[in-house]
């Protein structure tokens, strides 16, 4: 298990921002959570670490949202995450993290400008199979990676403005069935060894306190409020993500 302080200076309120965005509060904002604990420890620990937290979380989420979701855009969605998932296992070898922070990166910041600055395109859109299965497998991509996976998920739903409790148990029963696969590869990989798990095991306490806090937010704000929010969170985090690839990569 890990003992060094500062490592949960920077994972305590990673922890807590995940279940925040988890119980719908901030939506894009988790991602910060792997580049805030990368601080102390490697990205991919860090996403070991988060992995078995993540999966408490989407059960606390999806008993929270229970029965308000999308079936239609699950069915969409799903399947190409899977296959995302598979495709991220089998060449995670040769991944490298900064290219998929650039990739992740530039389709927020481009989505959220696009929405923002040309209203006409932004014009509520009904679920779509070919899309669901394209933004569905680059989650299911991003998402083993670096849990990065609400950004190409967000591009998908946040068009069709669902009411504000559906959208946000639809990423919850799609990041449910998302992180319960990928313990099978991180398994596999090596990336829950004892001391990752250890470590999970004394930040799970912190999954319900999170997921509560996101969820009780949620319905003391606005619905509109809350999808301005997301777009915001989704830029930051988006330009965030392009500008810490780019720097890696030139470096």
């Amino acid at each position: 298990m890990i003992t060094d302080p500062f490592f949960y200076l920077c994972a305590i309120p990673a922890v807590l921002i995940f279940g925040m965005a988890k119980g719908g509060f901030g939506g894009g904002i988790a991602v910060i959570s792997v580049p805030l604990m990368a601080l102390a420890v490697s990205p991919v620990q860090a996403a070991a670490i988060l992995l078995p937290i993540l999966v408490v979380m989407d059960m606390i989420a999806m008993w929270s949202f229970r029965g308000r979701w999308s079936q239609t855009n699950l069915k969409m969605t799903l399947p190409g995450a899977i296959a995302g998932i598979v495709v991220a296992t089998f060449s995670f070898r040769y991944l490298s993290e900064d290219s998929i922070r650039i990739l992740i990166g530039l389709i927020a910041v481009v989505f959220c400008l696009n929405h923002w600055f040309k209203p006409r395109l932004s014009e509520q859109r009904p679920p779509d199979p070919v899309r669901g299965t394209l933004w569905g497998s680059l989650a299911g991509f991003a998402s083993f990676g670096v849990h990065a996976g609400g950004p190409a998920i967000s591009v998908f739903l946040l068009p069709q403005r669902l009411e504000k409790t559906v959208l946000m148990g639809t990423f919850a029963v799609f990041f449910s069935v998302v992180n319960i696969v990928k313990l099978v590869p991180y398994a596999w990989l090596g990336q829950l060894d004892g001391t990752n798990l250890l470590t999970s095991l004394a930040l799970i306490p912190l999954a319900p306190i999170g997921v509560r806090l996101g969820y009780f937010l949620l319905h003391k704000v606005e619905e509109a409020l809350i999808y301005r929010l997301c777009y915001c969170f989704l830029f930051i985090v988006g330009a965030k993500l392009l500008v810490e690839g780019c720097l890696a990569l030139a470096n």
